[in-house]
């Protein structure tokens, strides 16, 4: 098999053993357990029945750990599919999804086997947090409704109307269904805070249907709304499909593979930082692409990487995607066994969980940093926020991409100085040039020459696999960086906190105008530390020395 399309599963068997298995064990009967509550919650905010999304876990969410690039990805149904869903059951209806997700899984497996799966890297961080941000604010929007346990009989898509229609029906609000929803809510909030390794979604889901039940709470459930779930397997069957269904499809299926492709690949990002591991983007994405073939074929939603179902899986001790699969098996054992009981689950708990999903999906804590960079980076996060809110999230994207890259070629125009060669500029040349500066051991030294803007970071990004090779000290020299951005800012902290962890320091200098500011500007320093951001090399190796005297004399100290 092509070692660059080869499932990281194949690689995580060589040597697997029965202490491996137990841990995956665990961690897939812990986020399978999860899983089971967004699944019927996705599947309902996006206007169709919570089988559905049942279904897509089940087998999406096999496929995309059996055969994805990643060791720790849990796939299935996520929240940055409900707006686009429920806007595509609306126009198309049902049969008409599952056309469109299999038309965008068609997308995704090329973007794979042509090695554009590597090409996401070239979205900046401005258009990725306006992106999810906005979405964050659409899937609270929708759950709204059953919160409150608002009477109103059709939602409209739109945000605006959607707002308007919520806003003039507040006097139906149901004082049981708000009570039910805030309980649960505080419920998921508290084991956040002081019980992490306990699946608030999963007590709250629980806790609130026995409660309901017990107390003959007057709540809307999935009994009385959808008549309960099927038990047994999915079915396979093909959607009805006619050439005429390609044209209307195409951009919705564009939009399908694009959120997929983004959604996926940021979460298996996150599950490196967290296990350690590095994914594959591209076998990622030829799984993703196979999963949204077949999870319309069982009656599924479209799927991606889930970061908050991966995360619980790492966090739950998972070492391969073995415990991927269990999670899905999970999920089909309930569905088998225990699909009945479902009927009683009240629908303002599932609005409760789903509100937690949407604000841990938002990316709030960047929008601090993102407030402290430039006007032009500033621009494009607010106008992706704005447009994926109130207009259409392709059109969100597209404008986002193209602010950006219009700002990329602005930041590159700017690095191009003239300057005449004087006496004092030869002199300070002097304090930048390494030929008659002496490198001690423990000093390794890094540079970074041209724009350090999104779509090139990945070139620092890889040295993080061999910081093992570094010395106790790594000075990253900026003189020849002319400009950055907040991708690239996002870069240098991640560099810093692995060469933290590494036992590690690291030391800036020589950054001009630019780069200087937006570092002054940001949080890096709070990464690095104010007195590790020197003016030229000549000023950081004192620093390293200085950092060196300091580490030797608390070894002294430790072994006295």
């Amino acid at each position: 098999m092509n070692k660059n399309l080869r499932p990281k599963l194949i690689d995580c068997l060589r040597g697997y053993d029965s202490r491996a298995f137990l841990a995956d064990l665990l961690a897939g009967a812990t986020v399978g357990l999860v899983a089971l509550p967004l699944a019927m919650a996705f599947a309902i905010s996006s206007g169709v029945a919570p089988e559905v999304g049942i279904y897509c876990a089940v087998v999406a969410g096999f496929l995309i750990s059996a055969l994805g690039g990643s060791r720790v990805q849990i796939g299935g149904p996520t929240g940055a599919f409900v707006v686009v869903v429920f806007g595509i059951v609306a126009d198309h209806g049902l049969n008409g999804l599952f056309v469109c997700t299999i038309m965008a899984g068609l997308m995704l497996v090329a973007l794979g086997i042509t090695g554009l799966g590597a090409a996401v890297r070239f979205i900046p961080r401005p258009v990725v947090i306006g992106f999810t941000n906005g979405i964050a604010i659409l899937i609270a929007s929708t759950q709204i409704k059953d919160f409150f346990g608002l009477q109103i009989e059709n939602v409209p898509g739109e945000f605006l109307d959607r707002m308007r229609v919520l806003a003039a029906n507040l006097s139906s609000l149901s004082l049981s269904a708000t009570l039910v929803a805030s309980v649960a809510l505080l419920v998921v909030v508290l084991c956040r805070k002081y019980v992490k390794r306990v699946p608030g979604a999963i007590v709250a889901m629980l806790l609130g249907t026995v409660v309901v039940w017990l107390l003959g709470i007057p709540v809307e459930t999935i009994g009385s709304r959808f008549g309960g779930i099927p038990s047994g397997l999915p079915t396979f069957a093909l959607p009805e499909f006619h050439t005429s269904m390609i044209g209307p499809l195409l951009v919705p299926a564009f939009t399908v593979a694009m959120l997929g492709a983004l959604e996926s690949l940021l979460s298996a990002v996150v599950a490196d930082r967290m296990s350690g591991d590095k994914h594959n983007p591209n076998v990622e994405l030829v799984a993703q692409g196979l999963a949204n073939i077949a999870s319309p074929l069982f009656g599924g939603l479209p799927a991606t990487g889930a970061i908050a179902r991966t995360a619980t899986n790492v966090r739950s001790g998972a070492r391969t995607p073995v415990s991927g699969m269990i999670h899905a098996l999970v999920v089909l054992s309930v569905l088998l066994f225990a699909a009945p009981l479902a009927s009683y689950i009240p629908l303002a708990v599932l609005a409760a969980i789903l509100l937690m999903v949407a604000y841990n999906m938002g990316e709030w804590h960047e929008i601090p940093k993102l407030l402290k960079m430039s006007k032009a980076d500033i621009s494009v996060w607010l106008v992706t926020l704005l447009l994926t809110v109130f207009a259409d999230l392709t059109v969100a994207v597209q404008v986002g991409m193209v602010l950006a890259g219009l700002l990329f070629i602005r930041k590159v125009s700017m690095t191009t100085t003239v300057t005449k060669v004087t006496g004092e500029y030869v002199e300070d040349g002097r304090l930048h040039s390494l030929r008659d500066k002496q490198i001690p051991d423990y000093v390794t030294i890094l540079r970074i020459h041209g724009p350090f803007l999104f779509g090139t970071t990945d070139k620092l990004t890889e040295l993080f696999d061999h910081l093992e090779t570094f010395a106790p000290i790594v000075v990253l020299r900026l003189r020849n960086m002319t400009a950055i951005d907040a991708t690239g800012l996002l870069t240098l902290e991640d560099l810093a906190d692995k060469l933290h962890a590494s036992g590690r320091q690291l030391v800036l200098c020589g950054a001009r105008e630019q780069p200087a500011l937006r570092i002054q500007q940001a949080h890096v320093l709070a990464h690095i530390g104010r007195e590790n951001v020197c003016p030229h090399i000549h000023a950081a190796l004192e620093r390293a020395d200085a950092i060196h005297h300091e580490q030797q004399s608390l070894t002294v100290e430790v072994t006295t």
